[in-house]
């Protein structure tokens, strides 16, 4: 199997598939930051087949090496047994020998690797869909129900658009929220690339809240084989008065159960990220965990890592000017990722 255009066919048999092992993704991220696709199979013996996807990184700066996949926050193997995983784990471990990686690290499929150990852990939430928008709306927290009815109330609205200038207009609330939080902002390239090569060809979607026709707050949504994914989010810390990220939110929701979608994955939170938890809690989602696990070639072994969400270096970003901080986005991110 090749990642052509039967992939993405390919990938209905495969449950946990979701728009990151899709070739709309595999596009992004090499029209973005010029990353290469690597997809590692082995034949089972039932007749089916197990897939591993990697993109490698090759940065001047910080080394060649595997990452299934860089900027998602889960990407499980396509595989159902511990003996595929191996197989494949042990395919991605002779390949990187070959192209001298540093390490190799899969976000996701520890369950499948028991003897790996988790290198970092975070938790993970999704909302189910498969239930009446009044359940849905019942299952959140007393506190996020008055909020969506405070956004109504005080004349919020949103819009849902594929379209470069939604994109446009969330990037600039993104810019915002990344400056709040101590973190550069990733380069427009990359967004322009996932309008082009996702939202455009319906596998996204831009929520966007308003109050008197101005921008307060939007999401960017992916969703594929009927699961949906929340991936970006910001807003204007100015008008949080107004709860527009609560009602982007419940919005969203009702738009993917209306467009067929069976779950909304709400991404990884830090397990010291306490607020961020709490929301995505009271939004009624199911917590689980997400492990991922890295090889250290020069090692020849499992390694652990801590958590680099918060540290010294937030406290830095936050004070440079806006135009300084989107320079080092767009440098930066090609060599972390």
């Amino acid at each position: 199997m090749n990642l052509d255009s039967t992939w993405d066919a390919h990938l209905a048999l495969y449950p946990q598939s979701t728009v990151f092992h899709t070739t709309a993704w595999f596009n992004v991220l090499q029209s973005a930051y010029r990353f290469t696709p690597i997809l590692l199979s082995q034949d089972n013996p039932d007749g089916a087949q197990s897939h591993l996807v990697l993109m490698e990184i090759n940065s001047p700066l910080t080394g060649r090496r595997g990452v299934s996949l860089p900027f998602t926050d889960l990407c499980e193997p396509l595989c159902s047994s511990a003996e595929s995983m191996r197989e494949l784990f042990q395919q991605a471990i002779t390949f990187g020998k070959a192209r001298k990686w540093k390490y190799l690290e899969l976000r996701g499929g520890r369950s499948l690797l028991p003897e790996a150990i988790s290198s970092l852990k975070f938790h993970s939430h999704l909302v189910d869909l498969n239930h009446t928008e009044e359940t849905l709306f019942s299952r959140f927290d007393g506190s996020v129900r008055q909020a969506v009815r405070k956004a109504e109330k005080s004349g919020v609205t949103v819009e849902f658009s594929t379209s470069i200038d939604a994109v446009k207009t969330y990037y600039l609330l993104h810019c915002k929220t990344r400056r709040k939080h101590g973190v550069p902002p990733q380069p427009f390239a990359f967004f322009r690339a996932i309008q082009e090569q996702i939202i455009a060809r319906e596998l996204g979607v831009v929520f966007v809240a308003k109050h008197n026709n101005r921008p307060i707050s939007a999401a960017i949504h992916f969703h594929f084989g009927g699961q949906a994914i929340y991936k970006f989010g910001a807003s204007d810390e100015a008008f949080q008065h107004l709860r527009g990220s609560n009602l982007t939110m419940w919005e969203a929701i009702k738009w993917h159960r209306r467009h067929g979608s069976k779950s909304l994955h709400l991404g990884r939170s830090s397990l010291a990220g306490d607020g961020l938890r709490r929301f995505k809690l009271n939004l009624g989602a199911a917590e689980t965990n997400i492990d991922y696990v890295k090889f250290d070639f020069f090692k020849n072994q499992f390694i652990t890592e801590t958590d680099q969400a918060h540290g010294w270096h937030t406290r830095i970003f936050r004070m440079l000017p806006p135009a300084a901080s989107r320079l080092i986005g767009a440098v930066l991110y090609r060599h972390i990722a």
